[in-house]
């Protein structure tokens, strides 16, 4: 895992450093999604990583599989992919990339796990929190969990804040045995 962010990681820099330059964060982020949902399908991951193909043919069926929509930027990005035999990186590579957004439009992903459907009260409420908590814009996503019997778990980045009813009584077991 750490070796495919260590490979990911200047492709993705170079990547977000194009998009910036020429102001299309959104479409280079579109672009890197869709790719690394590709990738991962059984039957595209088998030919990219079949050491029978050449690159060339890695390339054209990438290539014919997002038709028109990339610029010519992105579809020498994508050649650099094929050539280097970089495309089963896809992944860490829009993973990273997403992060450099992020921290460039100073937003934050959130995801906050519920026992139950949250209200539009509530959801603000969590916005307002964090927002003032990590001075960034919020983008939330809800969903519900009904495993967690009560509460929430909220996870921005790489913080989690787990208030979940399932995680207190775990704490209350181990604090009784």
């Amino acid at each position: 895992m750490s070796e495919a962010i260590t490979t990911a990681r200047p492709y993705a820099q170079a990547a977000f450093d194009e998009a910036q330059k020429t102001n299309t964060l959104k479409s280079w982020s579109e672009l890197l999604i869709e790719l690394a949902e590709l990738v991962n399908q059984a039957e595209v991951k088998s030919v990219v990583t079949n050491p029978k193909v050449s690159n060339s043919q890695v390339f054209g069926l990438m290539d014919a599989l997002l038709g028109t929509s990339p610029n010519a930027h992105q579809r020498n990005f994508l050649h650099v992919l094929a050539e280097n035999q970089r495309l089963q990186v896809l992944p860490e590579i829009a993973a990273i990339f997403e992060a450099l957004k992020s921290e460039a439009e100073k937003t934050v992903n959130v995801v906050v796990d519920s026992a139950f459907e949250l209200s539009t009260t509530q959801q603000e409420k969590i916005i307002g929190s964090l927002k003032k908590r990590m001075g960034r814009e919020i983008k939330l996503t809800c969903n519900v969990k009904k495993d967690l019997l009560g509460g929430v778990v909220i996870r921005a980045g790489d913080k989690v804040i787990d208030g979940s009813a399932l995680t207190r009584l775990g704490e209350m077991a181990v604090a009784l045995a």
